[in-house]
Protein backbone atom coordinates (compact mmCIF):
# COMPACT_ATOMS: atom_id res chain seq x y z
CA UNK A 1 0.00 0.00 0.00
CA UNK A 2 1.62 3.59 -0.42
CA UNK A 3 1.65 6.37 1.89
CA UNK A 4 -1.75 8.06 2.64
CA UNK A 5 -0.80 10.63 4.45
CA UNK A 6 -1.56 14.33 3.07
CA UNK A 7 1.26 16.40 2.38
CA UNK A 8 1.24 20.10 2.33
CA UNK A 9 4.47 22.28 1.05
CA UNK A 10 4.39 25.86 2.40
CA UNK A 11 6.13 28.49 0.96
CA UNK A 12 7.32 31.92 1.61
CA UNK A 13 9.31 34.48 4.17
CA UNK A 14 11.99 37.34 4.22
CA UNK A 15 9.83 39.09 7.04
CA UNK A 16 8.23 38.05 10.78
CA UNK A 17 5.19 39.56 8.45
CA UNK A 18 5.13 36.56 6.09
CA UNK A 19 6.59 33.55 8.37
CA UNK A 20 5.07 33.88 11.40
CA UNK A 21 1.47 33.70 9.49
CA UNK A 22 2.93 30.75 7.78
CA UNK A 23 3.34 28.67 10.76
CA UNK A 24 0.53 29.67 12.44
CA UNK A 25 -0.95 27.99 9.30
CA UNK A 26 0.98 25.10 9.12
CA UNK A 27 0.07 24.34 13.21
CA UNK A 28 -3.21 24.80 12.78
CA UNK A 29 -2.53 21.74 9.94
CA UNK A 30 -1.14 19.60 11.73
CA UNK A 31 -3.89 20.35 14.81
CA UNK A 32 -6.58 19.40 11.77
CA UNK A 33 -4.57 16.59 10.54
CA UNK A 34 -2.59 15.10 12.86
CA UNK A 35 -0.79 12.77 10.78
CA UNK A 36 0.12 15.24 8.42
CA UNK A 37 3.22 16.23 6.49
CA UNK A 38 4.28 19.63 6.06
CA UNK A 39 7.80 20.98 4.06
CA UNK A 40 8.44 24.91 3.65
CA UNK A 41 10.37 26.44 0.76
CA UNK A 42 12.13 29.49 1.74
CA UNK A 43 14.89 32.02 0.42
CA UNK A 44 18.11 30.91 1.85
CA UNK A 45 20.04 33.50 4.34
CA UNK A 46 16.28 34.41 4.73
CA UNK A 47 15.30 34.40 8.38
CA UNK A 48 12.83 31.49 7.46
CA UNK A 49 15.23 29.09 7.63
CA UNK A 50 15.97 29.90 11.39
CA UNK A 51 12.53 30.56 12.15
CA UNK A 52 10.52 27.53 10.43
CA UNK A 53 12.99 24.60 12.23
CA UNK A 54 12.84 26.07 15.94
CA UNK A 55 8.77 25.55 14.84
CA UNK A 56 9.84 22.41 14.28
CA UNK A 57 9.38 22.26 10.40
CA UNK A 58 11.13 21.17 7.87
CA UNK A 59 12.43 23.66 5.05
CA UNK A 60 14.37 23.52 1.85
CA UNK A 61 16.49 26.85 0.88
CA UNK A 62 16.09 28.31 -2.44
CA UNK A 63 18.66 30.83 -3.76
CA UNK A 64 16.58 34.08 -4.68
CA UNK A 65 16.10 37.30 -4.06
CA UNK A 66 14.00 40.34 -4.95
CA UNK A 67 14.39 43.28 -7.48
CA UNK A 68 17.14 45.49 -6.06
CA UNK A 69 16.55 49.55 -5.87
CA UNK A 70 20.07 49.97 -5.60
CA UNK A 71 21.18 52.35 -8.50
CA UNK A 72 24.84 51.10 -8.66
CA UNK A 73 26.72 48.98 -11.30
CA UNK A 74 26.67 45.97 -7.93
CA UNK A 75 22.40 46.55 -8.17
CA UNK A 76 21.65 46.94 -11.54
CA UNK A 77 24.27 43.70 -12.22
CA UNK A 78 21.79 41.77 -9.52
CA UNK A 79 18.73 42.79 -11.84
CA UNK A 80 20.22 41.68 -14.88
CA UNK A 81 20.96 38.05 -13.51
CA UNK A 82 17.80 38.11 -11.82
CA UNK A 83 15.34 36.19 -14.72
CA UNK A 84 18.28 33.52 -14.79
CA UNK A 85 18.04 33.00 -11.26
CA UNK A 86 14.33 32.82 -11.04
CA UNK A 87 14.94 30.35 -13.75
CA UNK A 88 17.33 27.83 -11.66
CA UNK A 89 14.90 28.72 -8.35
CA UNK A 90 11.99 26.99 -10.15
CA UNK A 91 13.67 23.98 -11.43
CA UNK A 92 14.94 23.53 -8.05
CA UNK A 93 11.55 24.08 -6.57
CA UNK A 94 10.69 21.75 -9.13
CA UNK A 95 12.51 18.84 -7.63
CA UNK A 96 12.11 19.35 -4.21
CA UNK A 97 8.46 19.30 -5.33
CA UNK A 98 8.14 15.89 -6.91
CA UNK A 99 10.66 14.66 -4.53
CA UNK A 100 8.05 15.40 -1.69
CA UNK A 101 4.76 15.08 -3.70
CA UNK A 102 2.47 17.42 -2.09
CA UNK A 103 -1.83 17.24 -2.25
CA UNK A 104 -1.54 21.26 -2.37
CA UNK A 105 0.95 23.97 -2.05
CA UNK A 106 0.27 27.10 -0.14
CA UNK A 107 2.11 30.85 -0.70
CA UNK A 108 2.20 33.45 1.70
CA UNK A 109 4.21 35.78 -0.53
CA UNK A 110 8.24 36.68 -0.33
CA UNK A 111 10.45 35.76 -2.70
CA UNK A 112 10.36 32.11 -2.34
CA UNK A 113 7.11 31.77 -2.90
CA UNK A 114 6.64 33.07 -6.56
CA UNK A 115 8.98 30.13 -7.97
CA UNK A 116 7.61 27.37 -5.34
CA UNK A 117 3.80 27.88 -6.32
CA UNK A 118 4.45 28.40 -9.83
CA UNK A 119 6.80 24.70 -10.02
CA UNK A 120 3.62 23.57 -7.96
CA UNK A 121 1.44 24.42 -10.58
CA UNK A 122 3.30 23.29 -13.40
CA UNK A 123 3.13 19.97 -11.97
CA UNK A 124 -0.86 19.94 -11.53
CA UNK A 125 -1.04 20.58 -7.75
CA UNK A 126 -3.51 22.85 -6.17
CA UNK A 127 -2.56 25.68 -5.11
CA UNK A 128 -3.68 28.56 -2.75
CA UNK A 129 -2.22 32.07 -1.57
CA UNK A 130 -2.74 33.83 1.48
CA UNK A 131 -2.58 38.17 1.12
CA UNK A 132 -1.90 39.88 4.13
CA UNK A 133 -1.66 43.18 2.94
CA UNK A 134 -4.60 45.65 1.47
CA UNK A 135 -2.20 46.20 -1.42
CA UNK A 136 -0.74 43.01 -2.49
CA UNK A 137 3.11 42.29 -3.48
CA UNK A 138 3.80 41.38 -6.83
CA UNK A 139 4.34 37.98 -6.58
CA UNK A 140 0.78 37.10 -5.61
CA UNK A 141 -0.62 39.71 -8.27
CA UNK A 142 1.70 37.29 -10.84
CA UNK A 143 0.38 33.92 -8.97
CA UNK A 144 -3.15 35.01 -8.88
CA UNK A 145 -4.66 33.93 -12.46
CA UNK A 146 -3.16 30.21 -11.97
CA UNK A 147 -4.31 29.72 -8.21
CA UNK A 148 -7.76 27.44 -6.71
CA UNK A 149 -8.09 30.62 -4.23
CA UNK A 150 -6.88 33.56 -3.04
CA UNK A 151 -7.38 34.18 0.95
CA UNK A 152 -7.46 37.91 1.76
CA UNK A 153 -7.70 40.14 4.92
CA UNK A 154 -9.30 43.37 3.37
CA UNK A 155 -12.04 44.35 1.41
CA UNK A 156 -11.69 45.40 -2.27
CA UNK A 157 -8.78 43.08 -4.27
CA UNK A 158 -11.30 42.21 -6.48
CA UNK A 159 -9.09 45.39 -8.16
CA UNK A 160 -5.74 42.84 -8.03
CA UNK A 161 -7.25 39.26 -8.61
CA UNK A 162 -10.10 37.52 -9.83
CA UNK A 163 -12.93 38.17 -8.23
CA UNK A 164 -14.08 34.39 -8.02
CA UNK A 165 -11.00 33.21 -6.12
CA UNK A 166 -11.30 35.53 -3.61
CA UNK A 167 -12.59 34.92 0.32
CA UNK A 168 -12.32 36.75 2.47
CA UNK A 169 -10.54 34.97 6.19
CA UNK A 170 -8.49 37.87 7.64
CA UNK A 171 -4.89 36.99 8.54
CA UNK A 172 -3.66 34.38 10.90
CA UNK A 173 -2.66 35.45 14.52
CA UNK A 174 -1.48 33.31 17.29
CA UNK A 175 -4.29 31.73 19.54
CA UNK A 176 -2.87 33.21 22.92
CA UNK A 177 -3.36 36.74 21.47
CA UNK A 178 -7.35 35.73 21.70
CA UNK A 179 -6.96 34.90 25.23
CA UNK A 180 -5.37 38.13 26.67
CA UNK A 181 -6.16 39.22 30.06
CA UNK A 182 -6.67 42.89 30.23
CA UNK A 183 -5.04 44.77 33.45
CA UNK A 184 -3.42 41.79 34.79
CA UNK A 185 -1.37 43.13 38.01
CA UNK A 186 1.06 40.04 37.37
CA UNK A 187 1.73 42.07 34.07
CA UNK A 188 2.22 45.14 35.37
CA UNK A 189 4.98 43.62 37.79
CA UNK A 190 6.60 41.93 35.48
CA UNK A 191 7.46 45.23 33.47
CA UNK A 192 8.22 47.02 36.56
CA UNK A 193 5.07 49.11 35.99
CA UNK A 194 1.59 50.90 38.14
CA UNK A 195 -2.34 50.05 37.43
CA UNK A 196 -2.84 53.13 38.58
CA UNK A 197 -1.23 54.88 35.64
CA UNK A 198 -2.60 55.19 31.81
CA UNK A 199 0.01 53.37 29.90
CA UNK A 200 1.76 53.81 26.53
CA UNK A 201 3.12 50.79 24.30
CA UNK A 202 5.38 51.69 21.57
CA UNK A 203 6.10 48.88 18.78
CA UNK A 204 8.29 49.55 15.94
CA UNK A 205 8.01 45.85 15.16
CA UNK A 206 10.63 43.47 16.27
CA UNK A 207 13.59 45.20 14.72
CA UNK A 208 12.49 48.78 15.97
CA UNK A 209 11.33 51.95 14.37
CA UNK A 210 13.95 54.53 13.45
CA UNK A 211 11.53 57.40 13.53
CA UNK A 212 9.22 56.27 15.92
CA UNK A 213 12.72 55.89 18.39
CA UNK A 214 14.14 59.46 17.61
CA UNK A 215 10.74 61.40 18.32
CA UNK A 216 10.07 59.62 21.53
CA UNK A 217 13.78 60.36 22.36
CA UNK A 218 13.37 64.05 21.32
CA UNK A 219 10.33 64.63 22.95
CA UNK A 220 10.49 62.55 26.17
CA UNK A 221 10.10 65.88 28.50
CA UNK A 222 7.02 66.26 26.89
CA UNK A 223 5.86 62.40 27.69
CA UNK A 224 6.92 62.61 31.10
CA UNK A 225 4.87 65.69 31.65
CA UNK A 226 1.96 63.75 30.53
CA UNK A 227 2.05 61.81 33.25
CA UNK A 228 1.66 58.06 32.03
CA UNK A 229 3.73 55.50 31.86
CA UNK A 230 5.83 54.49 29.00
CA UNK A 231 6.44 51.14 27.61
CA UNK A 232 9.19 51.19 24.56
CA UNK A 233 10.54 48.41 22.91
CA UNK A 234 13.28 49.97 20.58
CA UNK A 235 14.70 47.19 18.67
CA UNK A 236 17.94 45.02 19.10
CA UNK A 237 20.26 47.61 17.19
CA UNK A 238 18.84 51.24 17.88
CA UNK A 239 19.05 49.97 21.80
CA UNK A 240 22.65 48.87 21.22
CA UNK A 241 23.90 52.00 19.62
CA UNK A 242 22.05 54.13 22.22
CA UNK A 243 22.01 52.57 24.95
CA UNK A 244 23.88 55.32 27.33
CA UNK A 245 21.47 57.91 26.26
CA UNK A 246 18.61 55.55 26.67
CA UNK A 247 19.45 54.37 30.14
CA UNK A 248 19.59 58.24 30.96
CA UNK A 249 16.10 58.73 30.18
CA UNK A 250 14.31 56.05 32.41
CA UNK A 251 13.24 56.27 35.13
CA UNK A 252 9.59 54.82 37.77
CA UNK A 253 7.43 55.93 34.45
CA UNK A 254 9.79 54.99 31.70
CA UNK A 255 10.47 51.56 30.35
CA UNK A 256 12.60 51.30 27.49
CA UNK A 257 13.53 47.48 26.83
CA UNK A 258 15.13 46.05 23.30
CA UNK A 259 12.86 43.64 22.42
CA UNK A 260 9.60 42.62 24.41
CA UNK A 261 9.52 38.69 24.95
CA UNK A 262 6.15 38.59 26.34
CA UNK A 263 3.74 41.07 23.49
CA UNK A 264 0.71 39.41 25.06
CA UNK A 265 1.85 41.00 28.57
CA UNK A 266 2.56 44.30 27.25
CA UNK A 267 -0.41 44.23 25.12
CA UNK A 268 -2.88 43.31 27.83
CA UNK A 269 -1.62 46.52 29.92
CA UNK A 270 -1.88 49.07 27.17
CA UNK A 271 -4.19 51.99 26.95
CA UNK A 272 -2.81 53.48 24.07
CA UNK A 273 -0.59 52.32 21.35
CA UNK A 274 2.28 53.60 18.88
CA UNK A 275 2.74 50.84 15.99
CA UNK A 276 4.10 50.41 12.55
CA UNK A 277 1.34 49.03 10.40
CA UNK A 278 2.84 45.91 8.84
CA UNK A 279 -0.67 43.72 8.29
CA UNK A 280 0.31 41.02 11.28
CA UNK A 281 0.38 43.96 13.35
CA UNK A 282 -2.68 45.24 12.22
CA UNK A 283 -4.30 41.78 12.85
CA UNK A 284 -3.39 41.31 16.35
CA UNK A 285 -4.64 45.32 17.04
CA UNK A 286 -7.56 44.49 15.33
CA UNK A 287 -8.71 42.15 17.86
CA UNK A 288 -7.26 43.62 20.89
CA UNK A 289 -9.69 46.98 20.16
CA UNK A 290 -6.64 49.68 21.93
CA UNK A 291 -6.82 52.84 20.47
CA UNK A 292 -3.81 52.97 18.07
CA UNK A 293 -1.77 55.55 16.61
CA UNK A 294 -0.01 54.15 13.21
CA UNK A 295 3.47 55.08 11.56
CA UNK A 296 3.82 53.23 8.71
CA UNK A 297 6.96 52.38 7.26
CA UNK A 298 7.05 54.38 4.01
CA UNK A 299 9.81 52.52 2.37
CA UNK A 300 7.77 48.99 2.47
CA UNK A 301 6.72 47.57 -0.82
CA UNK A 302 4.35 49.56 -3.19
CA UNK A 303 3.78 51.87 -0.09
CA UNK A 304 1.85 48.71 1.47
CA UNK A 305 2.05 49.76 5.12
CA UNK A 306 0.58 53.56 4.55
CA UNK A 307 -2.62 51.60 2.85
CA UNK A 308 -3.04 49.18 5.33
CA UNK A 309 -3.13 52.10 7.43
CA UNK A 310 -5.47 53.90 5.68
CA UNK A 311 -8.23 51.06 5.18
CA UNK A 312 -8.53 51.56 9.20
CA UNK A 313 -7.99 55.42 8.92
CA UNK A 314 -10.79 55.63 6.97
CA UNK A 315 -13.15 53.71 9.41
CA UNK A 316 -12.55 55.76 11.82
CA UNK A 317 -10.20 52.85 13.82
CA UNK A 318 -7.18 54.22 13.89
CA UNK A 319 -5.10 57.29 13.44
CA UNK A 320 -2.16 57.71 11.69
CA UNK A 321 1.15 60.16 11.21
CA UNK A 322 3.29 59.52 8.57
CA UNK A 323 6.35 58.94 9.15
CA UNK A 324 8.22 61.81 7.36
CA UNK A 325 5.80 63.95 9.70
CA UNK A 326 6.17 62.00 13.05
CA UNK A 327 8.99 64.35 14.80
CA UNK A 328 6.27 67.32 14.90
CA UNK A 329 3.04 65.37 14.72
CA UNK A 330 3.45 62.60 16.29
CA UNK A 331 3.52 63.52 19.88
CA UNK A 332 0.76 65.91 19.76
CA UNK A 333 -1.56 63.31 18.16
CA UNK A 334 -0.84 61.19 21.08
CA UNK A 335 -1.98 64.34 23.58
CA UNK A 336 -5.09 64.80 21.42
CA UNK A 337 -5.66 61.37 22.10
CA UNK A 338 -5.36 60.86 25.73
CA UNK A 339 -7.46 64.44 26.16
CA UNK A 340 -10.18 62.67 24.40
CA UNK A 341 -12.03 59.64 25.85
CA UNK A 342 -15.07 59.37 23.89
CA UNK A 343 -12.58 59.25 20.97
CA UNK A 344 -10.70 56.01 22.31
CA UNK A 345 -13.65 54.40 22.86
CA UNK A 346 -14.95 54.89 19.26
CA UNK A 347 -11.72 54.02 17.86
CA UNK A 348 -12.06 50.47 20.12
CA UNK A 349 -15.83 50.26 18.76
CA UNK A 350 -14.59 50.95 15.06
CA UNK A 351 -11.66 48.79 15.19
CA UNK A 352 -13.54 45.57 16.43
CA UNK A 353 -14.77 45.62 12.70
CA UNK A 354 -11.54 44.70 11.56
CA UNK A 355 -11.06 41.92 13.98
CA UNK A 356 -11.01 38.24 12.39
CA UNK A 357 -10.46 35.76 15.25
CA UNK A 358 -11.40 32.79 13.22
CA UNK A 359 -8.97 34.07 10.07
CA UNK A 360 -6.69 30.81 10.89
CA UNK A 361 -9.65 28.38 10.70
CA UNK A 362 -11.12 29.97 7.58
CA UNK A 363 -7.42 30.06 5.84
CA UNK A 364 -7.15 26.18 6.66
CA UNK A 365 -10.82 24.94 5.75
CA UNK A 366 -10.26 26.47 2.14
CA UNK A 367 -6.64 24.44 2.29
CA UNK A 368 -8.69 21.05 3.20
CA UNK A 369 -10.93 21.82 0.60
CA UNK A 370 -8.52 21.55 -2.20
Amino acid sequence: MGNTKKRFLISGGGTGGHIFPAIAIANRIKREVPDAEILFIGAEDKMEMRRVPDAGYKIEGLHIYGISRDLSPRGIWKNLKLPFVLVKAQRRAKQIIRAFKPDVAIGVGGFASGPALRAAQKLGIPTLIQEQNSYPGVTNKMLSSRVRKICVAYDGLEKYFPKEKIVKTGNPVRDEILHIERKNQEAYRSFDLSPDKKTLLVVGGSLGAKTINRTLTENMDKLKAMQIQVLWQTGEAYYKQNQMELSMLQNDQIRIVPFIKNMNDAYGIADIIISRAGALAIAELSILGTPTILVPFPYAAEDHQTKNAMALVDKGAALMVKDSEAGEKLIPTLEGLLNDPQKCEEMAQNMAQFALPQAIDAIVENILNL
